[in-house]
């Protein structure tokens, strides 16, 4: 029955430089094998891999010809931030399918074999396709507005490359004038709507002004001084006219009193003894001359008071002057009647007559006939002043409400002139931007904006870009080195037997007298190195075939 044993964990010693050399003294071949592979896989990948060329082209953003402060832009881009619209643009699929199937260009016909068309687009866009905006440094960068941007295409073919480079280019001058050309037609477009939506607005805000001026004409606030004018004006007259009335109702007044005065005088008097010539008409024709006499009188105070009032081209006055004419010429004729009557023998007078007075009582009832006319003047004329009166008041009435109406119409008059005045305002803005957007349409045909133009030609690559050999062959040799060290160290650390007197001291703590060496049949070691010989030569021959195959192909195939 075997005894139990008791294990005790153990812990390695830490190693130093001469155990790390017998390390890889023992384990060699699981070093030098995978380095041996790597360096023949990264032979082969690296001369089987394609060349790819890349073209390259440089375009430069020339800024506008024309200062901004002649010129405002109406595009809120710049065309650095326009390039990056174009670009999906132009790396849209439709655009990349139309390069890729392009009879002259014919690109990716094994991948188009072999994938969708989508997945060759996508290849082509991210891996293949590469434009970058180019940063001026610094100080430049502040001094200058222009800057530019290169075009990158890679392919295994260098004149493909070259041409589509070319064609890049071509697009993206096509694409920048087509989107100026699309900017400015919706801006050119958006400004005519506002500019008609603009002159709408105001004809309605004038025809609806216009209506409210024509059914408030002589209310409106600009109206105020003048009918406030007019108003104190017709005032002025009005009270004009109250203080004419009150000085004819006092003449009035006198002048009835004064009338009272004379007729009293003429009862006093008594009525005048006329002669009475039965015989003869002598003393009729004196008592017609008397009156006639007394009529001319009345006559001529009546044409006084009437020039004093009206002016010599007034009917009334005219008619008083033809009047007054044809009353004396038939005085003239009854008074050479009565001179001829005189101047015949007469009969026996019964009785004379006392002119004195019969003078001072035709003078008498001369000023009350000229009384009388006065006071029918002054009465005429308070009646028309009256009627002046009465029509100055209306007009006052008139004025005053008028007044009191623009008070009322004040505040929306107001509010349409200013809504008037907002919208000639907003047309005569909107005019400024449509002559802004000509000259802008003007400026675009004359290409004096902003532009692509072409500063480096696509070139036609001689060396291939990429893959870099040599890296791939090191990157192969390296990572199989390190693949080999981790190799051996995984086999260092399965075998736990003690390899050298430093194990046998540290593990057993005994002290060596001697060490034999290990004996093993001469035939066996033989046997074993001649194998391994064979192994090796085999891989050797194998890998520097698969080498001599890669460089082959590559200088055949891919030259």
């Amino acid at each position: 029955m075997a005894t139990p044993s008791n294990y005790v964990a153990i812990s390695r010693r830490t190693l130093d430089m001469e155990d790390y050399i017998d390390v890889a003294r023992r384990h060699v071949g699981w070093i030098v094998g995978p380095t041996f592979a790597g360096a023949v896989i990264g032979t082969v990948v690296a001369f089987t891999m394609q060349n790819i060329y890349i073209s390259k082209a440089v375009m430069r953003i020339t800024p506008s010809q024309i200062s901004e402060n002649i010129v405002a832009s109406t595009v809120n881009q710049r065309l650095t931030e326009r390039i990056q619209q174009m670009q999906q643009v132009i790396l849209s699929r439709t655009s990349l399918s139309s390069i890729i199937q392009d009879p002259r260009l014919d690109l990716y016909k094994s991948e188009r074999a072999n994938k969708p068309l989508e997945d060759v687009i996508e290849t082509m866009k991210t891996r293949d396709i590469a434009i970058r905006i180019l940063e001026l440094p610094g100080a430049m960068a502040e001094r200058s507005t222009t800057s530019a941007f290169s075009i990158e295409f890679s392919y295994p073919e260098a004149h493909k490359a070259q041409m589509v480079v070319q064609t890049l280019i071509t697009k993206f001058q096509e694409v920048n004038l087509t989107t100026q050309r699309d900017q400015q037609t919706m801006v050119t477009s958006f400004v005519k709507d506002e500019m008609t939506v603009a002159k709408a607005q105001l004809a309605a805000l004038e025809e609806q002004l216009t209506k409210f001026r024509v059914e408030n004409t002589g209310k409106l606030p600009e109206d105020s001084q003048m009918n406030i004018a007019k108003l104190t004006a017709l005032q002025q007259q009005a009270n004009a006219i109250n203080d004419s009335l009150n000085r004819q109702a006092q003449e009035k007044v006198q002048l009835d009193t004064h009338l009272e005065t004379l007729q009293g005088q003429l009862e006093l008097l008594g009525m005048f003894e006329k002669d009475q010539d039965v015989s003869g008409p002598a003393a009729r024709q004196n008592e017609r001359l008397l009156m006639m006499n007394r009529a001319v009188t009345d006559a001529e105070s009546q044409l006084a008071q009437l020039q004093k009032k009206f002016k010599p081209t007034y009917p009334d006055v005219r008619d008083a002057q033809a009047h007054l004419a044809e009353m004396k010429r038939q005085r003239d004729e009854l008074q050479k009647d009565q001179d001829a009557e005189e101047a015949k023998p007469k009969d026996v007078v019964k009785k004379r007559t006392n002119y004195a007075q019969a003078q001072s009582a035709s003078q008498i009832q001369a000023q009350i006939d000229q009384s009388k006319a006065t006071a029918q003047s002054l009465e005429m004329e308070r009646a028309n002043q009256m009627q002046a009166q009465q029509r100055i008041n209306k007009q006052i009435e008139a004025y005053e409400n008028r007044l009191q109406e623009t008070s009322a119409i004040e505040a929306k008059y107001a509010d349409l002139e200013r809504e008037e005045k907002s919208a000639t305002e907003k047309l005569q803005v909107q005019q400024n931007k449509e002559d802004l957007a000509q000259q802008n349409n003007q400026v675009l045909q004359l290409k004096g904006g902003e532009n692509l133009e072409q500063l480096d030609s696509p070139s036609l690559p001689e060396k291939p870009a990429k893959p870099n050999r040599y890296q791939v062959v090191g990157v192969g040799v390296g990572v199989g080195f390190v693949l080999g060290i981790a190799l051996a160290g995984l086999q260092e650390l399965r075998d736990t037997s003690l390899k050298n007197l430093k194990d046998v001291r540290a593990y057993t703590n005994l002290p060596v007298l001697s060490s034999i060496p290990l004996l093993e049949n001469t035939m066996l070691v033989r046997r074993k190195r001649r194998l391994a010989y064979l192994a090796w030569s085999a891989a050797v021959i194998i890998g520097l075939l698969a080498i001599g195959a890669a460089l082959y192909y590559h200088s055949t195939v891919l030259a």
